[in-house]
């Protein structure tokens, strides 16, 4: 079995297992819901003190708005309210009529992308598109890869096609803005394909107890290139990222910022580093939040997102965007061919 397989399984195995330490009963009431639900987060939450959140006074601060009447609409309202505190994209609460969602962490920023706009101004709507992926060369003898999302299973025939259709390009923009992540398996394969050697990518730390600080020493993640006979790419890459670049897609990209000869381009991400894990209250809602922190190569929480590289940081501006230009694109194009040209 994979090691990182292995450390992820070892990771859940161990939270199973503190979910089974003195886990009182609670009715299926109004408080008893709501006591359930702060329970969970509070003994299986792993961002607490990163963010420096009282949990027990968050706990004071919202019972006082739970009453034996009130319906369980209300019920919900007040719960996602007090999950919204944890300031955490991977947080959600799920009924049969309402699932809860911290917007904030990508809503305050400006969006700064457009997939209209690059498929029209760069592409005339003519480019290649497979296993989730649109690809073509710009017309600068740039390849570009946009991936919309890494739920979107990819496949090593496919990576192995589109990298050697554009086998001809001097530089390599892939472009995951708006990927608000999915499986950290796909995150591997495409990496796969920018390394010579086994590299370390980054680290997983496992909840040991249910205190905020109990957690596991961080456990190595190790990726492999990719097997002989696939193709692989050696020239320069640029990734472009915005505020909606999330998860698994936060994940890519602080794993790409610490690789030779890559650059990030855009906004800071959006961040959520955590391993996500579900449970249930007694009525039945489940409450899906993070339990495992991953850190990057350098032992770097990213939870907060990873921040463009040095000199990169560039926002889309809305007048060019009219005029047909993606100001941040046209950024990476102009920077992909100083680094040619050097």
């Amino acid at each position: 079995m994979n090691r990182k397989i292995t450390i992820i399984l070892v990771a859940v195995m161990a939270l199973m297992a503190t979910s089974c330490r003195d886990v009182p009963e609670y009715g299926n009431d109004s408080m008893g819901n709501f006591e359930a639900l702060w329970t969970i987060i509070d003994q299986h939450y792993c961002f607490f003190e990163e963010k420096d959140i009282d949990w027990d006074a968050i706990h004071d601060k919202y019972a006082r708005r739970i009453g034996p009447e009130m319906t369980r609409e209300e019920l919900f309202v007040v719960c996602a309210d007090m999950l919204d505190e944890l300031r955490d994209g991977h947080v959600n609460l799920s009924s049969s009529f309402n699932t809860s969602y911290y917007r904030s962490w990508w809503s305050d920023y400006p969006q700064n992308f457009s997939l209209r706009l690059i498929e029209e101004s760069y592409f005339n709507f003519n480019y290649r598109q497979s296993s989730g992926m649109i690809y073509d060369y710009l017309s600068e003898n740039i390849g570009y890869i946009y991936y919309g999302s890494f739920s979107s299973i990819v496949g090593e025939g496919n990576l192995d096609q589109a990298l050697y259709f554009l086998r001809g390009a001097q530089g390599l923009i892939i472009d995951v803005r708006d990927n608000g992540g999915g499986n950290l398996t796909n995150v591997e394969t495409f990496v796969a394909r920018f390394i010579k050697e086994p590299t370390l990518v980054g680290y997983i730390s496992h909840k040991t107890g249910p205190g905020h600080s109990d957690f596991s020493e961080p456990q190595p993640i190790t990726y492999k290139p990719a097997q002989e006979g696939r193709i692989r790419w050696g020239k320069p890459i640029i990734v472009l990222a915005n505020r909606s670049t999330f998860s698994a897609a936060n994940n890519f990209v602080a794993t790409m910022k610490n690789l030779p000869g890559v650059r990030i381009v855009g906004a800071t991400t959006g961040g959520g580093s955590g391993m996500p894990f579900s449970s249930e209250i007694p009525c039945g809602w489940s409450v899906r939040f993070s339990a495992c922190s991953m850190l990057d190569a350098n032992g770097e929480s990213t939870e907060s997102g990873v921040q463009p590289s040095e000199g990169c940081a560039i926002d889309l501006d809305p007048l060019d965007a009219i005029a047909g230009h993606d100001t941040i694109l046209d950024f990476a194009i102009a920077l992909m061919q100083q680094e040619i040209a050097n």
